[in-house]
């Protein structure tokens, strides 16, 4: 194994778009996440009126990189969109999203493919209603939504579920409201997007479970790098930690520290990891990790660490056959709603591999010390468990094939291409 350079943050990604949409003045965002989410929510923005384009650039030591130009309409100046917007199978889309359309004063309809219209609303429609917007859902609660917005009032709101994105939807919905909005949080998310608020100009006020954004202050166009992904550098680093001799560094990646309870994790099990190189990109952390293979010990996963590993938990999975002591799950019943039951399919793959999984209705035991067999595996239209059990294969005795591989493409359209690289080194 060698060196890497991964593709943008894709949660960021969704937040520098969306924010450059209603800021004023023009947002450029060089290394914008190439996945289908990403593109999803580019496309729904374009059938808002917001002019977007791509334009290609060079470095001064060469190297080539594209940047997504965007053009603000400024707060309360999306158009009403004269067809359904189309959020893909992207729950991020569909939620943040639904936080500005909740402000502005036409009907809008977003859907999503079969996997997102499976997946719950309700949590993002309920503090968007008690700030003053109509949302219609299917059985109350599922996509498509219907969304005519209104004059929206600043609410403080408890939110019931540790979520990014429900947090994101109402601090978002807050910018069009009157005074201020205020979230309170079960266990901290990633604070993404409290830092990009602050970068356009926002005034954000913010506390370890609490975030405030005032209302209705113009936004302003800024120039944003977005670091690689920390959650699409999960596979690699646990791909490296598979083989005792692997060397491995993957460079600029996002240190963000409501993200890097992955690293936390792992250097508790005893993976060899160093983080060198840290800097500071629009108020994001970002720098290398070097990797080494060794013996893991195994670990526990429950309480608030649940929720800052819940991307990640699928590849740790895999990881925690191979560790001395395996892996406990708890406190993780939002996999149970991700683009598949994620407790349910990592379970029906390490099962088809001959792995022994015990599941509970938050999480599972998966003893550690077992040898996995090749197998017919699937994603079940699921990005992260298709990536995980690529990583899966390549510990297991004889040929293992992937269906519905092309998952990926969600959030890493390269990472097969990646990953044979890595290994090839």
């Amino acid at each position: 194994m060698g060196g890497l350079r991964l593709p943008g943050d894709k949660s960021i990604s969704h937040r520098y778009a969306l924010l450059g949409a209603v800021a004023e003045g023009e947002t450029v965002i060089r290394n914008y996440a190439p996945g289908a989410d990403c593109a999803s929510t580019l496309g729904c923005l374009a059938k808002l009126g917001v002019a977007i384009s791509r334009r290609q650039g060079q470095a001064g030591s060469g190297e080539a990189y594209e940047e997504v130009v965007i053009v603000g309409r400024g707060l309360g100046g999306f158009q009403a969109p004269a067809t359904t917007l189309d959020a893909g199978n992207s729950g991020s889309t569909m939620r943040m999203l639904s936080g500005l359309l909740a402000g502005h004063p036409f009907r809008s309809v977003i859907t999503g493919d079969e996997s997102l219209q499976r997946r719950p609303m309700r949590r993002v429609m309920e503090p968007l209603e008690r700030m003053g917007a109509s949302i219609q859902a299917r059985d109350g609660d599922f996509p498509p939504l219907t969304i005519t917005g209104n004059g929206l009032r600043g609410i403080e709101y408890a939110s019931p579920v540790a979520s990014a994105q429900v947090k994101s939807a109402v601090l978002l919905a807050g910018l069009l409201a009157e005074g201020e909005t205020t979230v309170v949080e079960p266990v901290a998310t990633r604070d993404h997007t409290e830092i990009a608020l602050a970068q356009f100009g926002a005034e954000v006020a913010r506390g370890r479970r609490k975030a405030t954004v005032q209302g209705r202050l113009a936004l302003c166009g800024q120039k944003l790098a977005v670091p690689g992904d920390i959650s699409s550098a999960a596979f690699f680093l646990c791909a490296a930690l598979l083989f005792p001799d692997s060397n491995l560094m993957i460079q600029d990646v996002g240190l963000n520290p409501t993200r890097t309870a992955l690293l936390d994790f792992l250097k508790g099990m005893g993976a060899q990891i160093k983080v060198l190189n840290i800097g500071e990109a629009a108020g994001e952390l970002i720098g290398d990790i070097h990797v080494s293979g060794g013996a893991l010990s195994g670990g526990r996963i429950e309480g608030e660490m649940a929720a800052g590993l819940i991307d990640e938990i699928p590849v740790l999975a895999v990881l925690g056959t191979q560790t001395q002591e395996g892996l406990t799950l708890r406190d993780a019943k939002e996999l149970r709603v991700k683009e598949t039951d994620r407790i349910a399919t990592v379970a029906e793959n390490l099962r088809r591999m001959g792995a022994r999984i015990e599941v509970h209705p938050d999480g599972f035991d998966i003893p550690g010390k077992q040898r996995l067999a090749g197998a017919e595996l699937d994603s079940f239209g699921d990005h992260r468990i298709a990536m995980a059990f690529a990583i899966a294969a390549l510990a297991a005795k004889n040929e293992s094939v992937v269906r519905n591989s092309a998952a990926a493409v969600v959030s890493f359209p390269n990472f097969f291409e990646s990953l044979e690289k890595v290994v090839e080194r």
